[in-house]
């Protein structure tokens, strides 16, 4: 049997929105389970995400230190950001991230991997995309508000990073696929046999 994930709907008899936010809702579905019982399932309605791991010419990954309030933590983490608009092309959100919260860009762009993050929950879909060739962004910076306001920028090896994330030191969930995909990419096949910029991504469909 092959090991891989399929896409699959299982009958829904009712669904409704009890609570909508500013980027994100949360839904009640009635589900068919298999046994042809029927039982309700709460899950937070997310737009998607993408997030850049910037891989310097030294190996140093380009992580930045932002409190998040649900978790009361400052964490470490990637640059990453919400899928604005319904059907975005996922590299130009994370082209428009790395710069609007690191000031960089990058001439190769790879897709290192793709991941549901809280798939028991949130239908969030998160594309994390390699970023190398950094230099920094031409014109003004980007003028950052609220928790992005207080955050630190930092160059850290990739041995560096793995080592906290196996210590249980770093947390953020993107941090922690991108840098674990990013030693098994470079021990495997190499860096340069990742997935092009622009490969499909069904789990948030766009226009190229």
């Amino acid at each position: 049997m092959a090991i891989k994930d399929t896409p699959e709907e299982w009958r829904i008899t009712a669904t409704a929105t009890p609570f909508t936010g500013n980027k994100t809702s949360v839904r009640t579905d009635e589900v068919v389970m298999p046994d042809g019982s029927t039982v309700k399932r709460d899950y937070q309605v997310h737009p998607g995400s993408v997030a850049v791991l910037a891989l310097d010419d030294e190996g140093k990954v380009l992580v930045l230190r932002q409190y998040r309030h649900p978790v009361r933590h400052k964490l470490w983490e990637i640059p990453a950001g919400l899928l604005d608009v319904p059907g975005e092309n996922p590299l130009h959100a994370a082209q428009r991230e790395l710069y609007e919260e690191a000031h960089v860009k990058a001439e190769d762009w790879r897709v290192l991997t793709d991941v549901f993050t809280t798939p028991g929950g949130c239908d969030e879909a998160v594309r994390i995309f390699l970023a190398r060739g950094l230099s920094e962004a031409e014109g003004e910076r980007f003028e950052v508000e609220e928790e992005e306001a207080d955050m630190e920028l930092a160059r850290v090896p990739v041995a560096d990073l793995a080592r906290g994330v196996l210590a249980g030191e770093l947390h953020n969930n993107c941090l922690v696929v991108g840098v674990l995909s990013l030693l098994a990419a470079q021990s495997g096949d190499g860096l340069d046999a990742l997935r092009p910029a622009e490969a499909p991504w069904p789990a948030r469909p766009f226009q190229a």
